[in-house]
């Protein structure tokens, strides 16, 4: 697909499948470098140019967007990630630079699912003593120290990076990367004898939720912070073709 050149270089706030996919079909046409928060030390690479790690805040951003003359920002960060998300939108309002968040779908609870809804992760953990003991921890290694406490529950934490910090007492981490299957998730879930499952409401691969359903697994799910008020597209497509109205 060709994407014409908006007005200045894009800014693509990065580290999902989509800004990757967003990377690949615009990089050579337009000036676009991706930005990467830098938490994981080997991250999967989009295609073009690249930075590694913070801006300093709203300040530092707002000065990167005019030091680098970038004419538009989209904002396709992980759906929790709300502090780069905010900034984004603060920095992009004092700089006059048009934004876009593009976030995939979130899911949604089918016939035969039983879900709990929660509003954060502290309320994911005191929720747990009733629904089961053996936990599936899908939230990422930063939300683990939130569920440090439950000593009467057992823990299979699921991430990219092993956890830093405080940790749950009985917690085996489990160091793997997706996309994942549904048959692999259900023999995971059986082999560990897994009563509950956590994760947060990210969207994406669904793998780990058919197969709960499945097994009968009940889920507790985190709901996402709420997003920027800006235009918000949920695919790659959507919005390489916002960029193209840039110019019209």
């Amino acid at each position: 697909m060709s994407v014409p050149d908006p007005v200045g270089r894009v800014l693509l706030l990065g580290g999902t499948t989509e800004a990757r996919r967003l990377a690949g079909m615009i990089a050579g046409e337009v000036d676009v470098v991706t930005s990467l928060a830098g938490r994981t030390t080997d991250p999967l690479r989009p295609a073009g140019e690249t930075r590694i790690g913070g801006f300093g805040g709203v300040d530092g951003l707002a000065r990167y967007l005019r030091d680098e003359r970038v004419g538009a920002v989209v904002d396709a960060t992980h759906p929790f990630a709300a502090a780069i998300s905010g900034n984004a939108a603060a920095a992009c309002a004092a700089c006059g630079v048009p934004l876009l968040i593009l976030r995939r779908p979130g899911w949604t609870a089918g016939p035969g699912d039983e879900w709990h809804r929660v509003a954060s992760l502290p309320e994911a953990a005191g929720l747990l003593p009733r629904l089961g003991r053996r936990v599936f921890l899908t939230t990422g290694r930063q939300g683990i120290a939130h569920f440090a406490g439950l000593d009467g529950c057992w823990f299979l934490a699921r991430s990219v990076e092993p956890p830093t910090g405080t940790v749950p007492r009985h917690l085996e981490v489990l160091l793997d990367r997706g996309p994942f299957t549904v048959a692999g998730e259900r023999e995971l879930i059986t082999r560990h004898r897994v009563d509950v499952l956590v994760t947060k409401d990210s969207g994406g691969s669904d793998a780990k939720l058919v197969a709960a359903r499945e097994l009968g697994v009940p889920v507790v799910m985190v709901d996402r912070p709420a997003a920027p008020g800006a235009v918000t597209v949920s695919t790659a497509d959507a919005a390489a073709s916002w960029l193209r109205t840039l110019r019209r």
